[in-house]
């Protein structure tokens, strides 16, 4: 079988760990969420595993630097790294958001983005761990993408819901950081997709 990308295992599997990170970290936000106890333990879990998605996307770029030839492009490499450090430092400002802003329980609108990110997360793990073979990728990118698509529409409604509503200001504001927050990172992982996408298209 002819590879389309030279064989790295060490950069290969650096991308697999981080998606595997992400994906933890995605479903521990899901169970802060759906149980909504334990808050700062939950978080501080979560914590832990953005700590280690910085150690390998540290890793990552020592690698690069040091490196004569690469998988891909260097700017593609670290464009990627960037974009997937943005997921999981996203999850975790979310589930910091929830507690700092004193939110007594999240909206089901809240839960849903959650749950999209979690998908998200799903999808590029698969596409990171597919990524060396450069095969049979391209639908779990769709997917991202189309995710991304419905939590846009899904945050407006939920946003316009708010000022629509008999709510305090001061609950629309912090319902609002909280939205932000959750859009934020799954337009990283569109982001994230994206590069993939463009990786594939230049091999």
């Amino acid at each position: 079988m002819v590879r389309l990308i030279p064989r790295d295992e060490k950069f290969f599997g650096l991308f697999v760990e981080d998606g595997d990170l992400i994906l933890e970290a995605a479903r521990k936000l899901e169970d802060l969420v759906a149980s909504y106890d334990r808050l700062e333990e939950r978080i501080a879990e979560i914590h832990a595993i953005e700590k280690k998605g910085d150690a390998i996307d540290g890793e990552v770029i020592l690698r690069l630097e040091r490196s004569f030839t690469t998988p891909f492009e260097r700017e593609d490499m670290h464009e990627l790294v960037n974009h997937l450090d943005d997921v999981l430092d996203g999850i975790y400002g979310a589930a910091e958001t929830f507690h700092i802003y004193g939110i007594t329980t999240p909206t089901d609108e809240a839960r849903q983005m959650v749950g999209i990110i979690a998908a998200q997360a799903g999808q590029l793990r698969e596409a990171l761990g597919k990524l060396e073979s450069g095969k049979d990728i391209t639908r779990h990118l769709r997917t991202v993408q189309e995710l991304e698509s419905k939590a846009d529409q899904l945050s407006r409604a939920a946003i316009g819901r708010l000022f629509r509503g008999d709510i305090e200001t001061l609950e629309v504001i912090r319902l609002r950081e909280v939205y932000n927050e959750l859009e934020e990172t799954i337009d990283a992982a569109e982001d994230a997709a994206d590069t993939i996408e463009r990786i594939l298209a230049t091999v």
